[in-house]
């Protein structure tokens, strides 16, 4: 089976193609035979009900610093292709909304990774708050009253934007924080969008694990560890990453939401698990494959083409 495979994501030249989850799945996609073609969201058009975009043939190698090869660049009929991998990074801001609404006129004649209408409607830290029991406690609000309350009764707690992503703005308030205002106030001059509360987990000293699922099903996870004095262990902030082992509660928080993801189509996706507690259900562009293949040998994008494959079959 050859198929023509679209990646929708940002400029790929300065990609790190040792960590970069995007790179290992196309660098998969290519070893099987199948075509692969570029786009940047922005070159992305709805045109008389046609979704169009303007990119490039792509060819991959895994060379620092000379890792690709594009072709002319040509504008083409999305619905020319098998696949469409959704991968630009958040924010999940409306340019990101809107390319989903462009991606769903194709889905599912053309196969996007992950359903559009499905990204758009499971904003990552709010799909979660669908499973009572699995998440701390947790309010999402622009209401400064509700946020005060909030920490009034439980103490120490964390505070992060909506649609943020990579740790992006992420702070951890101590209950006599004297700064919580002014936060606040930074974060409506940015714009109208909510935030979130949630109270502190101190077993994020330990490491915040980044568990990657195909169609639900768990395929292995890496832990992620913070900084000194950080509350942030994303990869992008300085997080370390180590190898771990999914433990008898990671299999019941995946065995939880796992009926979801499928019934949403949402292929590829990666949850974050803090102790006991699930924090955040990633859909728009997961990450972490190549860290989880190097400690456990583990490739998480041989699962997913595999899984891609059959469904095209």
């Amino acid at each position: 089976m050859s198929l023509k495979v679209a990646i929708q994501m940002d400029p790929i030249e300065g990609i790190n193609i040792e960590a970069d989850t995007t790179f290992l799945m196309m660098m998969e996609a290519q070893s099987r035979g199948h075509g692969l073609w570029h786009f940047r969201p922005d070159k992305l058009s709805l045109e008389d009900g046609r979704v169009l975009a303007r990119g490039r043939a792509l060819n991959l190698r895994a060379v620092k610093g000379d890792h690709h090869t594009l072709g002319g660049q040509e504008v083409r009929d999305l619905s020319e292709f098998d696949v469409v991998l959704m991968r630009q990074d958040p924010p999940f801001d409306m340019a990101y909304i809107t390319a989903t609404y462009f991606l769903e006129r194709i889905h599912p004649a053309t196969l996007v990774v992950n359903n559009p209408m499905e990204v758009r409607n499971a904003p990552e830290k709010l799909l979660v708050t669908s499973f009572p029991g699995l998440q701390p406690p947790t309010l999402v609000t622009s209401d400064v009253e509700a946020i005060r309350d909030f920490r009034a009764r439980h103490g120490d707690m964390v505070l992060k934007p909506l649609y943020g992503g990579a740790g992006s703005g992420v702070v951890r308030l101590s209950p006599q924080d004297p700064n919580l205002d002014a936060l606040l106030e930074l974060h409506a001059m940015i714009g109208r969008e909510a935030v979130i509360a949630q109270k502190f987990i101190p077993a994020i000293s330990n490491g915040d694990k980044r568990i990657l699922l195909v169609d639900g099903e768990p395929v292995g996870a890496i832990n992620r560890v913070p900084p000194k004095g950080e509350v942030r262990s994303n990869l992008a902030r300085g997080g370390r990453a180590e190898a771990v082992e999914l433990t008898a509660r990671d299999r019941e928080i995946c065995a939880t939401i796992a009926p979801e993801l499928k019934a949403r189509g949402l292929l590829f996706v990666g949850i974050d698990v803090i102790g006991d507690y699930l924090t955040e259900i990633n859909v728009t562009s997961p990450t972490g494959a190549q860290q989880l293949k190097r400690f456990s040998g583990v490739d998480a994008a041989v699962v997913l083409w595999d899984r891609i494959e059959a469904i095209r079959g």
